[in-house]
């Protein structure tokens, strides 16, 4: 595959095929665990690298994989690098570990992983399959740490625990309770609306 193909796998995780924002995949770690940019981040790293891992297995296995076993196969590879991850985060950072809580091993469910596994990992070759898991992965910890700022500006004048205001601001509390997570949302979602409409009308 040419380096233009691969870039192009890469880059459509970012807008065009963003899982947050445009697949709407992974609402449930999207809305929980946003109330702060570092755990969003956390979140999106995390699973990253159990989407960079599960890709590459799966990649590499495919041509031996029956198809009448290849979702629990699949569901096999994710707990393993899910319960590395988990480890490796509760050893090294147990402050973001114990924010994420139970959100770290639900990544083994979590519909994007699954999806790209079994719809394209299985069915392309390594590189690509890096590439997909890398561009999916950027988009996701991108749109978890945007929303999580958010959250975290209107809701406690601060970004990754920094306080950008003073001491006249006054928060509001609802964006970093469960509302808030669906207004910032609706936010955003119609900001990139708004850009991809603006793009469209340039494009004729």
């Amino acid at each position: 595959m040419s380096k233009g193909n691969l870039w192009k796998e890469f880059a459509k995780g970012l807008w065009d095929q963003n899982p947050v924002f445009r697949l709407v995949l992974g609402m449930c770690p999207t809305l929980a665990v946003t109330t702060s940019a570092i755990n969003g981040l956390g979140m999106g790293i995390a699973t990253t690298v159990v989407l960079l891992g599960s890709n590459i297995i799966v990649s590499l296995i495919r041509p031996i994989v029956p198809k009448k076993l290849r979702i629990p196969l699949f569901i096999t590879v994710i707990a393993t690098f899910v319960t590395i991850v988990d480890l490796v985060m509760g050893a090294y950072t147990p402050k973001l570990h114990e924010a994420l809580g139970i959100f770290i091993p639900l990544i083994v469910v979590n519909c994007i992983i699954l999806a790209r596994a079994e719809s394209f990992a299985s069915k392309n070759p390594l590189l690509p399959s890096i590439a997909d898991a890398l561009g999916i992965g950027l988009g996701f910890t991108l749109s978890l740490t945007v929303l999580g700022a958010v959250r975290e500006i209107l809701g406690a004048g601060s970004v990754f625990g920094y306080h950008i205001f003073g001491k006249g601001f006054e928060p509001i509390l609802t964006m970093i309770l469960p509302p808030g997570a669906f207004i910032a949302l609706g936010l955003l979602l119609a900001i990139m609306n708004y850009i991809d409409l603006k793009r469209s009308e340039k494009k004729g």
